[in-house]
């Protein structure tokens, strides 16, 4: 491998918190806690989508989706973080540091497209409620997911394959909590432009574009609200789209601090605490607003409740 990539670094040291002891294990078992809660809130939402036929439309169907990127983000991350923050730092392997370098931004990358399909979904059921069943067929819908996993996690493989064929000569020390892009690139010792260009370039179909047509979508269906005449109206069309705007929110505010917001005087601290937010805080928060926001979800777990305490 080392030949194949003309590097002579073959493995990385991952710094972490440099904390004490008794931050460590506190730090610890906070994200352990953290993790094992986005395990189950996601998978609650996956298997309610699946059993509840009140759940078989559209928009549930690509929140559980949504659950399904929101598992394999922080597994790809977390695992190893706790692993680095017990032991105050820790080392990874090159073909592990890349692996999770890929699956990291496929999902980040998947996710933008997800949001993006999200959002044209409710402007259909709001805008044009007479043709949404006939356009958001099953079919259609399996198709849209299908392709942003495809889409996702194959064009991110350009970038993962011109990074991993950089020249890595040392230090192999990254002062961060995993592999990401930037820490990655300042320990490359061959040119790094053609890869900071392509990243340039592929923020136009996962970041650019989705944004647009997102914001595009919500200012049609804003104004479509606002025509309603009744009030109750305007809450109840309001209602079905205001939790996927809200994780719309949530997901872009993070991604904008760590990537567009310059970074320049923070701290490298403060920086893997901003790392955070889109590797844990936002899988985390994603299945609770879904839970408290959404009538139908919150119908549906009490409804099984119910019925594993009558049996």
């Amino acid at each position: 491998m080392a030949e194949n990539n003309k590097t002579e670094v073959t493995m990385f040291f991952l710094r972490g918190f440099q904390v004490s002891q008794g931050s460590r294990l506190l730090l610890f078992c906070l994200f352990l806690v953290v993790y094992c809660l986005i395990i189950c809130g996601n998978l609650l939402i996956i298997t309610l989508v699946s059993t509840s036929k009140n759940l078989h439309t559209p928009m549930y169907f690509f929140i559980s989706q949504l659950s399904i990127n929101d598992i394999l983000l922080p597994t790809d991350i977390v695992p190893n973080m706790l692993h680095i923050i017990l032991n105050n730092g820790g080392t990874i392997s090159f073909n592990d540091c890349i692996t999770q370098f890929y699956f990291f931004y496929a999902s980040e990358a998947f996710e933008c497209l997800l949001l993006t399909v999200m959002s044209y979904d409710r402007y259909l059921a709001i805008c044009n409620p007479l043709r949404y069943i006939s356009i958001m067929t099953s079919d259609y819908c399996v198709r849209l997911v299908v392709i942003c996993w495809l889409f996702g996690f194959s064009i991110i493989l350009i970038q993962i394959i011109k990074t991993a064929n950089l020249n890595f000569c040392g230090p192999n020390i990254i002062d961060h909590l995993f592999c990401d892009f930037v820490p990655l690139l300042e320990l490359a010792c061959s040119d790094t432009f053609i890869v900071n260009l392509e990243v340039y370039l592929l923020s136009i179909p996962f970041v650019i574009i989705p944004t647009t047509i997102i914001v595009i979508s919500y200012t049609n269906i804003i104004l479509a609200i606002l025509r309603i005449p009744s009030s109750t109206g305007r809450q109840k069309a309001f209602s079905t789209c205001s939790s996927h705007l809200t994780v719309v929110s949530i997901f872009y505010w993070t991604l904008f601090s760590v990537y567009v917001v310059p970074t320049k005087g923070l701290t490298v601290t403060m920086s893997k605490i901003l790392s955070l937010l889109y590797t844990v805080f936002t899988p985390f928060i994603n299945p609770i607003i879904y839970s408290l926001r959404n009538e139908d979800i919150r119908k549906a777990i009490q409804e099984t409740i119910h019925k594993r305490v009558f049996w």
